[in-house]
């Protein structure tokens, strides 16, 4: 199968490039190369035959058509979207623009292509999205979100997700666009730009900075390690149903402030400080405007339909996530220069100014 990944140089994405490739599949990364994305991200398949990379904006119609014409995909699988809820409080803009106009204009172009080509019937446009689409849970550990879940976003952020998933539907339920979608929890692992929670705890407890946690540090998340998403995102794509949309979750909840503690006892064991833990330079700061108290996936759909389950407890992730970023510093130590990495980000006080 020959699949167009757009933000294959991101987190997920390039996790998605990766796998695919060390599976035969032939991948064009079609990415912007914007202020998180990163080749270094997908070097390990880039001399491959299999991989191709093309640099392109999904706002340009006139490239994506290009692009589909170059390479002739059988399938598509759309991660290229701007992710950070921060930054979409203090600068909404560019996530209407890329994730809601981006997405429209990615669905024209895979319909345009998809017509052109006589409609074929293994033809599959994968929209990858987040369930932040479906707002807040309460505490109760029996209440998750199901694919059925009524859509409440409550940031910038995920009500461009929420528009690019409804616009997915819109183009499958009138123009029969072939669409599979997946909304997941929260991603972590290798290659996590460093402007998120883990990455953000992983390098400031290394540079004895004080490790930041919004509020009380009980806001609940689900974790998923990013190699399991991406294959849970490769089965979707080749066996999903079409119209149909899988939740993808880790099975693992944690408050913020568990899983902080959990990376300090990590950290703790495998780079020792000279006096005291890690935990020492937890720090409590002023929540975000409209923080969820919680998300958690019901991951019944994807496990009994597809036979999908995370490999890794959050702990086992976890452990792997440190010693990467222990043995790649060549990797994380330029990305911190970039625009807004290591600033208090989301207070809704700044203006979308670039």
């Amino acid at each position: 199968m020959k699949l167009l990944v757009t933000g294959g140089a991101g987190f997920i994405g390039s996790a998605v490039v990766r796998l695919a490739v060390a599976r035969g599949h032939e991948v064009v990364n079609l990415d912007a190369l914007t202020y998180a994305a990163c080749l270094d991200n997908v070097a390990p398949v880039a001399d491959s035959p299999l991989y191709a990379f093309e640099q392109a904006d999904i706002r340009d119609r006139a490239a994506l058509d290009r692009v589909f014409a170059t390479h002739r995909p059988d399938a598509v699988m759309h991660l290229a979207a701007e992710s950070h809820v921060d930054r979409s409080i203090d600068g909404p803009g560019d996530f209407i623009e890329t994730n809601i106009t981006g997405t429209y204009n990615m669905l024209e172009a895979a319909r345009a292509y998809w017509v052109g080509q006589g409609q074929p019937a293994g033809f599959r446009f994968h929209h990858i999205s987040t369930d932040e689409v479906f707002g807040s849970l309460p505490a109760d550990p029996s209440v998750q979100f199901t694919e059925d879940t009524p859509y409440d976003p409550r940031s910038p952020y995920s009500a461009s997700k929420a528009s690019s998933d409804h616009l997915v539907r819109a183009w499958h339920e009138t123009y029969g666009l072939p669409v599979v979608l997946t909304n997941c929890s929260n991603n972590y692992g290798p290659y996590h730009f460093p402007e998120k929670l883990i990455p953000v705890v992983i390098l400031n407890a290394l540079a004895g900075k004080p490790l930041p946690i919004y509020g009380k540090g009980d806001n609940i998340r689900d974790w998923l390690f990013v190699e399991d998403h991406a294959d849970a995102l490769l089965l979707v794509v080749e066996k999903g149903e079409l119209g149909r949309s899988y939740n993808i979750g880790g099975e693992n909840e944690r408050t913020n402030l568990e899983l902080v503690r959990t990376l300090c006892t990590i950290l703790d064991g495998k780079r020792p400080k000279a006096e005291g833990s890690y935990a020492d330079q937890i720090t409590f700061v002023t929540d975000r405007p409209g923080h969820d108290a919680r998300y958690a996936i019901d991951p019944t759909r994807i496990r009994e339909e597809l036979g999908w389950r995370p490999s890794v407890t959050v702990e086992e992730g976890l452990e792997k996530t440190v010693d990467w970023y222990l043995d790649n510093e060549a990797w994380w130590r330029p990305l911190l220069s970039r625009k807004g990495v290591g600033e208090r980000l989301g207070t809704g006080q700044k203006e979308n100014a670039e």
